[in-house]
């Protein structure tokens, strides 16, 4: 071997571990000196699955209960990061009802509390690349739910597809993130929120150490669906926040109209005392406690604290009462109608969406499917009486393609749609505020019979490209993966430069109060304007 060529070779193993893999065509690579980067706590190795980097159960941070994050303790040597970490522990599956579990097929994954973890999808790492970053945040509210929980969740095919860095996170939920003990000592004071500070926690761990990861902590992209995206828009009125993020997308999440108030939460904190027979010198004993029990005790105190509320006159809005963020004056010292907290997030351009069906009644009540026309048209008359006929006709005008007489009972207006266009509102009115791009997905799932039609949380397989992942659900067919490539693309966009504007899609404009533009998902994607306000007013006005 002349030296060129050693000079060469030896170049080449030198560079193995800081590449993390050399030519290979195994689907997956694993070993010691793979996919090895470094983060402000030390060196992780994660694997490399088709071409792509995958990082599983990074600590961004360490808390102990109900107080603020902290930086994890640095480790030495590389730490293997080859499997998710914990969820956060809520309420065991017990049971599942079966048909709806097959299209869902959900990963409980194992419960501790020692779950502030963060998994990492790449195209590339140690590059210098700026690639844009999406942040994923889960749904099932604030109370359940986690980064593993559907196989939509899978950020591989994204980060493939877009040239994206994809990251998404456990953080605490329910009592544990979200039970306001600041009555009761100075190092509970943030304990109203520490889910969330979980959350600003793992945005600021990408700002330190996404650039290792190939990543751009100058662009990032939050997005969340359902309850995530509910912490998409709490992140948008938080403080700690600002310059966290610089693109926001709320899939299926529209429905905060304010954040609880401090008094109502302190008096949960309260009644919990209560329930488990505590005197308030005795708060610390929470710290102790198992989870079930405290569990069990926030199932007495939550009703408790509603009965209460309505007893006095005041409303219990919503889902009802229960986990959500507090605004406690300092971690969110605005409500969502604040004028300061729309300044916040002003210059952070939004995309904003829902299903058509999301919690459809045929769902709830099987026996809808198989509804006559008439049986629709009777069921319909308890609510719309003589406007029962013009409530129809607003329905083939919204959406012509309704075919099954059960369509005319499954349109979501009552929760997320109408959420959607108050936040699309408000957001849009902030003069000189970033756009708000607008979108509504009306595809309708052939599995089962149809039974699923575009029902809540389906839209996440298209939004990640994860239709061979999510056959089950979508039935994995030719229109699906065409319908994705055009989704993921628009969301790709979107997290590149503001604009989800995208090949194969009709000119999306951005949305205002005024022209109502809407981005249609199905096989035939195309632009609406104000196509269901006539509908949705009706539907308001019983």
């Amino acid at each position: 071997m002349n030296k060129n060529s050693t000079f060469w070779a030896l170049l080449a193993i030198c560079l193995l571990p800081l590449f993390g893999y050399s030519q290979s065509s195994d689907a997956v690579i694993a070993g010691e000196n793979v996919a090895v980067t470094s983060t402000d706590a030390g060196q992780v190795r994660g694997y490399i699955h088709n071409g792509t980097f995958n990082y599983k159960g990074i600590p961004y941070a360490t808390a102990k209960r109900f107080m603020a994050p902290e930086k994890p303790a640095p480790w030495q040597g590389v730490r293997a990061s080859l499997v998710y970490g914990a969820v956060c522990p809520i309420d065991p599956t017990t049971t599942v009802n079966d048909p709806i579990e097959f299209s869902f097929q959900h990963n409980w994954g194992y419960m501790n509390e020692d779950c502030l973890k963060l998994n990492v999808w790449t195209p590339g790492i140690n590059d210098q690349k700026k690639r844009p970053v999406m942040v994923w945040l889960h749904g099932g509210g604030f109370a359940a739910g986690s980064a593993i929980e559907l196989p939509s969740y899978d950020g591989e095919n994204l980060s493939k597809k877009g040239d994206v860095v994809v990251v998404s996170i456990n953080h605490r939920l329910n009592l544990l993130g979200f039970l306001n003990l600041s009555a009761y000592g100075d190092k509970y004071k943030s304990s109203a929120n520490v889910g969330m500070m979980d959350i600003v926690a793992a945005l600021q761990w990408v700002k330190q150490n996404i650039a290792s990861f190939g990543g751009d902590p100058d662009n990032v992209t939050i997005f969340g669906q359902s309850g995530g995206g509910g912490k998409v828009t709490t992140l948008m009125a938080a403080p700690s926040a600002k310059g966290l993020f610089h693109k926001a997308i709320v899939q299926s999440g529209s429905y905060q109209s304010k954040f609880m108030d401090n008094d109502v939460s302190k008096r949960i904190g309260a009644a919990m005392l209560e329930v488990l027979n505590l005197q308030p010198n005795q708060a610390d004993s929470l710290q102790t406690i198992s989870y079930e029990r405290l569990s069990a005790a926030a199932k007495k105190a939550l009703p408790k604290v509603a009965q209460q509320l309505k007893a006095e006159g005041k409303p219990v809005a919503g889902f009802g009462l229960g986990w959500e963020p507090v605004n406690d004056g300092v971690f969110l010292p605005y409500q969502l109608n604040d004028p300061a907290a729309a300044e916040l997030s002003k210059n952070i351009p939004l995309l904003v969406g829902s299903t058509k069906t999301e919690f459809m009644a045929s769902l709830i009540n099987p026996a809808i499917r198989n509804f006559s026309m008439d049986d629709v048209k009777s069921y319909l008359q308890k609510k719309y009486a003589d406007k029962t006929d013009a409530y129809m006709a607003e329905v083939l005008k919204a959406y012509p393609g309704t075919v099954k007489p059960s369509d005319y009972l499954d349109i979501d207006l009552a929760t997320f749609r109408p959420g959607v266009i108050r936040q699309a509102n408000a957001k849009s009115a902030v003069a000189g505020a970033a756009p708000v791009y607008m979108y509504m997905f009306t595809w309708q799932s052939p599995v089962a019979d149809g039974m699923f039609k575009s029902i809540h949380c389906i839209d996440i397989c298209f939004e990640f490209d994860n239709i061979k992942r999510c056959e089950e659900m979508t039935g994995g067919g030719k229109d699906a993966y065409a319908l994705a490539n055009k989704m993921s693309q628009a969301w790709i966009n979107f997290a590149h430069t503001g604009n989800p504007n995208a090949k194969g899609l009709p000119n999306w404009p951005a949305y205002t109060a005024q022209n109502g533009a809407a981005m249609l998902f199905d096989n035939k994607a195309e632009v609406k304007y104000h196509h269901d306000a006539a509908l949705l007013q009706m539907a308001s006005a019983k």
